[in-house]
């Protein structure tokens, strides 16, 4: 098989230059990571919650520098935990409980601010958004606390944008704001974690005998009747078809190969939604990308062509913005792409040189001064921005969520996931080099924060 004007992965592998090599290195390095953490959760083993023995109740003490030598002192359940704060050098900012909670804050009108420029918050206050253990529709792939993880620090950080407020999330008036209408995450595990975040933070106010939560082979739909509402998740982690979609294949065991064009099977799917959030990062792992040649699916595995990931990131995208210019209604329906949440696989990113990946990580990376390179493929995230600002016809809203995650080493889910329903044994959980995910993330976690920005641009819109 040869391929026409692209380049095919050869079995050798010469030296060219140092360069080449460590670039094409680090592609392995990464694709072999993921292989162990890229699975879609397999969502239906779902057990009844019962609460974890190792939740902690957190009390911020105020810091005294001058008896405590800048030091954030964390209070927990029969221990003590100390976050060093140099005061200069370092954004970590403690909330302090004033008014029930609520910290005032105030600044630009939030149509001309940047929410995507600020610093994480510790706020006891008001985070959680919603507690693990009272949200049934969260799968154990997120549920950290009741898997084991003896910190719930991860939970108790807030963004606060540089120039303004974000709103407080009010979980009925997003609720007023989808009656009658749907929302739709549409891309991979990480859009299913933002899916069920945003479901577990609005659960709580309807009836439990007028919410569903139901699952098919491509779609995730949590159904309120109180609001004749719907937030959905679709499986579809390239955008375009892939050998990937069907439940069968998605366990990262199959080197995935695309049909860079065919989008229009997924896309009967996403017309009429009302809002529409789409993503597409973390199965692209590999510096080239197989591409389907033909068109039948019983090619997969021989009619195809490698090509760079850059081009093929580049190609597929301009296969969704032209299916968005030519079925979406502009005065029914919103569109928001979400840029890649990062992984926090090398622990020397953040001079951590005794850790392993993002094992027993309890705190952010608090030195924000300058940006952290946690291995972002930044040369997608520029073709993304410059894709989705290309259409004419269409406004697609760009939710910048990667440099504010990359800061994050210590939401993921690490040794506490539980792939397939299961929770590694002890003798896994003893080699986070291999067994720690750092790709998803923990819930109430993250993705809760990536919901707060949503909600933002929804009520502002």
């Amino acid at each position: 098989m040869k391929p026409v004007g692209m380049t095919q992965r050869c079995h050798s592998f010469p030296i060219v230059t140092i360069a080449v090599f460590s670039t094409l290195f680090f592609g392995f390095f990464l694709y072999n990571e993921y292989t162990n953490i890229i699975p879609f959760p397999d969502f239906k083993h779902q057990k009844p919650f019962q609460e974890s023995s190792n939740s902690t109740n957190v009390k911020v003490q105020g810091t005294n520098e001058e008896h405590n030598d800048g030091k954030l002192e964390v209070e927990t359940q029969g221990s003590t935990e100390e976050k060093y704060q140099e005061s200069k050098d370092l954004n970590l900012n403690i909330a302090e409980e004033k008014d029930n909670g609520e910290n005032k804050r105030s600044g630009l009108p939030l149509e001309e601010c940047d929410i995507f420029a600020g610093e994480w918050v510790f706020d006891n206050g008001s985070h959680p958004l919603y507690k693990e253990e009272e949200c049934e529709f969260l799968t154990e792939m997120a549920t950290c606390l009741k898997n084991g993880r003896p910190d719930s620090l991860y939970q108790k950080w807030r963004w606060q944008p540089r120039d303004c407020s974000l709103p407080k999330f009010d979980a009925k008036l997003l609720l007023e704001k989808l009656r009658g209408k749907r929302l739709m995450f549409v891309g991979d595990s990480i859009h299913f974690s933002q899916m069920l975040s945003m479901v577990c933070m609005v659960q709580s106010f309807i009836p439990p005998e007028r919410k569903s939560l139901s699952y098919a082979s491509y779609t995730t739909v949590f159904k309120t009747e109180e609001y004749n509402a719907s937030m959905e998740f679709y499986w579809a982690p390239f955008l375009v078809e892939s050998n990937v979609d069907p439940p069968t294949m998605r366990d990262g065991t199959v080197d995935p190969v695309i049909k860079l064009e065919s989008i229009t099977k997924h896309g009967e799917t996403w017309k009429n939604v009302d809002y529409l959030i789409f993503n597409t990062y973390i199965w692209w792992r590999y510096p080239t990308v197989k591409a389907l040649r033909g068109s039948s699916d019983d090619d997969w595995a021989t009619d195809y062509v490698e090509m760079d990931q850059n081009v093929a990131y580049k190609s597929v995208l301009k296969s969704w913005a032209k299916w968005v210019e030519e079925n979406v209604d502009p005065n029914k329906t919103s569109v928001f792409f979400s840029s890649m949440a990062p992984s926090h696989i090398k622990n020397s990113s953040w001079n951590n040189t005794k850790g392993t990946k993002c094992a027993n990580e309890t705190s952010p990376i608090f030195n924000m001064s300058s940006p952290v390179d946690v291995g972002t493929n930044r040369q997608l995230f520029t073709i993304a921005l410059n894709v989705t600002q290309s259409l004419k016809r269409i406004h697609i809203r760009f939710l910048n969520i990667t440099t504010l995650s990359e800061y994050r080493k210590d939401a993921h889910t690490s040794i506490y996931a539980a792939h397939g329903g299961k929770l590694l044994t002890p003798q896994q959980k003893s080699d986070p080099s291999t067994f720690a995910d750092c790709v998803h993330w923990c819930l109430p976690g993250l993705p809760d924060t990536w919901n707060e920005l949503l909600y933002s641009l929804i009520l502002s819109h």
